[in-house]
Formats: C-alpha cells, structure tokens, sequence
C-alpha cells in the first residue's frame, strides 16, 4: 500500500517572532490564510487516503498540528522527543511503516515548501509509486528546474533517463550531490541543463530505505528495532523515548542518498519554493505598486517601497510611512523592525533574547 509521510518538525527561526518555539513556521496562515501544513495535506489528499497520510513532527507540535489538520487520526502523528534530523525522522516512520505493511511504498515531503502548479508534482508522485513499485530496490528523489544560478541549495546531477511505461515523466539515473557550490560553479550547473535543485522529497519502498538507514548509518539498526518492536503496546512510548536520543544526527542526504547507488530523479518543471525566510514572500505573494509584500487583514503604508509588512491579527492595523527595503513583522507579543538585508541575522538576535532572560518570546 502506499502512504504519505509530511515532515513538519522545523522551527522557522528565520520567521520569529511569528514563528515560536510551540508555533512552528508550518502552522503560520500566510498563505491565504492557509498554513504551509495544510496546503501539503491538500495536495495528497487527491492522491492517498486520509488514513494512510502521516504527519511526522516534534513532540512539543502534537497539538498543533492535530489542531491544524482536525480530521487526521490521532495515532498518524508521530511525534519525535528530540530532533535527529531527516535520517532519524524517515527511518522511524519506514520502521513503524514496515512493522504493518512489508510492501509499504512511502511518499515522504516536507511541510514547509510552496509548489505550484500542484498538478505538476501529484502526476510525479504518481509516476514515483509505479516506478518503485516496480523496482522496489530503487530510491526516487524529486529535482527542481532551476531558474538561476543559486548558491543557497543542494543540486543533483542527472545522468541517462529511462522511459516508465504509464508514465509521463522520465526517470533519470542521478550521478551525484553537491550540497551549496560558489557562485561560479551554480552558473556551470545552471548552463549545463544537466543539473537540478534537491527538494529533499522522496518516494521508496519503506523496507528498502531501513536496509539503506542500516547499512550506512549501523548505529540506527538497534534504536529503530527497538521502538519498532514495541510499537503501538503498552511500552511503545517509554522505547520511543529512551531509544530515539541515540538515532544518529544526520540527514538523509548526507546518510544515504550521496552513498546509495540506487538513487533516480523525477524532475520537475514547476515554481517552488522552501519557505525559510520573510523574503521568500516576494516569489509567492503578489506586490504592491512600490513593490511592498503586505500581509495584513488592514493595513496604511504611505510611501513606502521594497518592504514587507506583516501580521496574521485580522483586526490589527498595520501602518507604516516613508520605509524602503524594511521587514516589520508583529505578534501579539512581539513585534520585528529590521534592513531586508539584516534579517538573515535573526539567530543572532535571537540568541541575544535567550541571553537576556526573555526565553518567554522565543
């Protein structure tokens, strides 16, 4: 059977003070009032049965994300105690997976990405699941078109398609990873036509990625058997807890991916974009004449330009005169004034709010 599986346990410390330490990114309605989590579920809906959707998260998000997706069954929230980056988080969800479904085909995306059109990436799941269904040894990653030379994200190297019969997309053998290269050699890739961005989405068989976790990551073998033995009794949340801390901290990628040889690509031709920042907001919302981002039930901005504004309080007046390239973001609580061009310095900032004794903003 197939299922999906939406990773929703990052912070989005690039968004305080909207995002918090109990409200993460993925759960902010900026979208149309829709949240990033939701708009992911929606787009598996037309593709997988409600049942067989699971949300994989932080403990401290359980709520949350119950909150946010209400008719998601309790038990297809798998909460995490601590974070063990995306090796850990997959391995859990194939091992409890496999202990149910031997055949389990996972579908695994993340929570926080803006993909449009839809259509574009629910024909290539589709296409995913036939592929690996039919070659159940085979690790299917998802890569982006891009369009421009970007030094901030992890690309993929193509080699040779093969046609997939009932398929509308190719599957092409993937020769390598590079993770963030300098400028100079982003334009080579860009150029080359042979090179796409890593979306950090996924599909395979769920026995398949644990035989690939436990062969090059051996220390997840004992952790991951552990709680998937007791999965679901009386000890399931005891073993979860005690065993999951020693779950090797590593990506996917970095674990598996740029290690297997049995990795292939679907690419796809479509806008996305991973929400990891207030300025992503320009590529996804539409401008103002001065070229302003305002997202705000009301809002007064007099000569104003190249600035974002900010709350998510319909009944807040947001108002700003003579700003250009400013982020003015507010909460309830808490309100962020910073340069466009400083906001990649918001860890910073943040830490100086932890040292300050005002751990009750973050």
């Amino acid at each position: 059977m197939e299922y999906a599986v939406i990773m929703a346990g990052g912070t989005g410390k690039r968004l305080w003070p909207l995002s918090r330490e109990t409200r993460p990114k993925q759960v902010l309605k900026l979208l149309d009032g829709q949240t990033l989590l939701r708009k992911c579920y929606e787009r598996l809906k037309p593709i997988f049965d409600v049942r067989n959707i699971i949300v994989l998260t932080n403990a401290g998000y359980r709520d949350v994300v119950l909150e946010n997706l209400a008719e998601l069954p309790f038990d297809n929230v798998i909460a995490e105690p601590v974070v063990r980056d995306t090796a850990g988080a997959i391995g859990l969800a194939a091992a409890v997976l496999s202990k149910y479904d031997s055949n389990a085909t996972m579908v695994v995306l993340t929570a926080d990405q803006v993909i449009r059109p839809e259509e574009v990436l629910q024909q290539a799941i589709k296409d995913a699941i036939r592929w690996v269904n039919k070659n159940p040894d085979s690790l299917i990653t998802f890569g982006i078109r891009p369009t421009f030379p970007s030094t901030q994200l992890g690309y993929i190297k193509l080699d040779k398609s093969t046609k997939c019969a009932d398929c509308s997309n190719e599957i092409y053998k993937v020769e390598s990873f590079t993770e963030k290269p300098e400028l100079k050699v982003a334009e080579e890739y860009f150029k080359s036509g042979r090179y796409c961005w890593n979306s950090g989405m996924f599909v395979w068989k769920a026995r398949t990625i644990l035989r690939e976790i436990y062969h090059s990551l051996p220390a997840a073998r004992k952790p991951l058997e552990m709680i998937q033995s007791s999965w679901d009794g009386p000890a399931g949340e005891q073993q979860l807890r005690e065993w999951f801390p020693a779950m090797p901290k590593i990506s996917i990628d970095f674990a598996v991916m740029e290690k297997s040889q049995n990795v292939s690509a679907i690419m796809l031709d479509c806008q996305w974009l991973d929400m990891g920042s207030f300025a992503a907001l320009a590529d996804i919302i539409s401008s103002d004449s001065n070229n302003n981002i305002v997202v705000a039930g009301r809002s007064e901005v007099l000569d104003c330009k190249d600035s974002i504004l900010i709350t998510e309080d319909e009944n807040h007046l947001i108002a700003a005169i003579g700003l250009e390239k400013m982020v003015v973001v507010h909460s309830p609580d808490a309100t962020l004034v910073c340069p466009i061009d400083e906001a990649e310095r918001l860890k910073e900032l943040i830490e100086l709010i932890r040292q300050h004794g005002n751990e009750r903003f973050l």
